[in-house]
């Protein structure tokens, strides 16, 4: 499905949910990455392009090769990949934990298998793709804690997926949101996400998204 063709539907309204009760501890370093995976990834990176802490939000591809790491190609939905979206952070600033708690309350709707809104197959599955262990058993725990608590009207369907690479996807992928704000795709399903951001989370909205450079 190219680009233009996507479909529009009615955004799903953000989920208020608790903080996880396992998160990373205090980390010395400024700079960490993780991995999220949550239908298509315009509106997962303009969401965390609006978030306290980030650095970068690269729109790409995880969980297939690298010779498959093309949008028409990852479109057929057989070639593992999911659209997804590399998130560079300071953990002085924001911890992987609550970047998990936007992920699930505002970026998509972690209960839908295989499709988010309008979007459907194994490309727009929710999966998470912890880089070391210690995110692993945060990302671990905090979808066991959300159902124990049955935070959501369905059990989640997220994934946590071994990483086996990012590739980043093509140039007129990135910073779709913040330079396409009226495509009815966009309207529609992805600037509710980020209007929701500042209402959930006012605490680490940041008006200015960081952007990717891609030139």
């Amino acid at each position: 499905m190219l680009t233009w063709q996507r479909s529009a539907a009615s955004a799903e309204a953000a989920v208020p949910i608790a903080a996880p009760l396992v998160d990373e501890p205090a980390a010395d370093s400024h700079s960490e990455t993780a991995v999220f995976a949550g239908g298509c990834f315009w509106g997962v990176q303009g969401v965390f392009q609006h978030v306290r802490g980030v650095t970068a939000a690269v729109s790409g591809y995880a969980g297939g090769g690298a010779a498959t790491a093309h949008y028409e190609t990852v479109s057929g939905g057989d070639t593992g990949h999911a659209e997804s979206v590399r998130v560079t952070f300071d953990p002085t600033q924001v911890s992987y934990g609550r970047l998990l708690q936007v992920f699930f309350s505002v970026a998509h709707n972690p209960t839908e298998f295989n499709r988010q809104g309008p979007d459907s197959g194994t490309q727009y599955r929710s999966a998470l793709f912890p880089l070391n262990p210690a995110q692993r058993k945060v990302a671990t725990a905090y979808i066991a804690q959300l159902d124990a608590a049955h935070s959501f009207k369905a059990p989640l369907a997220t994934r946590v997926e071994n990483y086996t690479g990012f590739y980043q996807a093509e140039g007129y992928h990135q910073n779709y949101l913040t330079q396409n704000p009226g495509n009815p795709y966009i309207a529609i399903n992805d600037l509710p996400k980020v209007e929701n951001l500042k209402r959930v989370m006012p605490a680490i909205y940041r008006a200015d998204p960081v952007l990717v450079r891609t030139n």
